[in-house]
């Protein structure tokens, strides 16, 4: 038995959990999931390195920039970053990755998408002049992230700088890490 399956046991969840996977999971994406996620302009990932290690980012983009080839598997472009590739590096290690998108703005819904991530440099048919490489993920679970605890919010326009190098733009030093007088 898994530690998952276990914790639901001992913490008295196991029919609830069961009803949840048998109502809400898929190992695929269905047709609303895919106009979800063309509608989406921001998702986070959550990854891990080889010895668990963990990252989370957010990947963000105009909406459809997550494109779906079929329901088993979608792309999303790796845009210009800081350079580090913390991400991309775990997912060379191990390829888990955990998507997370939600819809801030009006169902106030999330879509869980667990599977394996791959690196692919030119994925064919899909084009987006600023992406640097693409990363195709194979869909292992599809499921909801239920409105109850996702605030609606309210967008603003803001005027984004797709693949500067402008501290100011980038947020320079917001956090005061690299402080000289230290």
């Amino acid at each position: 038995m898994s530690l998952e399956k276990q914790l639901q046991e001992e913490y008295g969840t196991a029919k609830r959990a069961s009803n949840f996977y048998r109502k809400q999971c898929l190992d695929h994406l269905n047709e609303m999931m895919i106009r979800f996620i063309a509608e989406q302009e921001l998702m986070f990932i959550a990854t891990s390195d080889k010895g668990g290690n963990c990252d989370s980012s957010i990947r963000a983009g105009e909406k459809g920039f997550v494109k779906v080839a079929d329901e088993k598997t979608l792309l999303y472009p790796e845009y210009r970053g800081n350079g580090v590739y913390a991400s991309l590096g775990n997912m060379a290690e191990n390829p888990h990755v955990g998507i997370l998108m939600v819809d801030f703005l009006n169902s106030t819904i999330g879509l869980h998408i667990n599977g394996q991530a791959e690196i692919v440099e030119n994925p064919g048919r899909v084009d987006d002049p600023r992406a640097e490489r693409w990363v195709r993920v194979t869909v292992e679970e599809a499921y909801i992230h239920c409105s109850k605890h996702i605030p609606l919010l309210k967008k603003m326009d803001k005027k984004i700088h797709w693949n500067t190098d402008d501290e100011k733009l980038k947020g320079g030093n917001y956090f005061d890490v690299n402080n000289p007088a230290e």
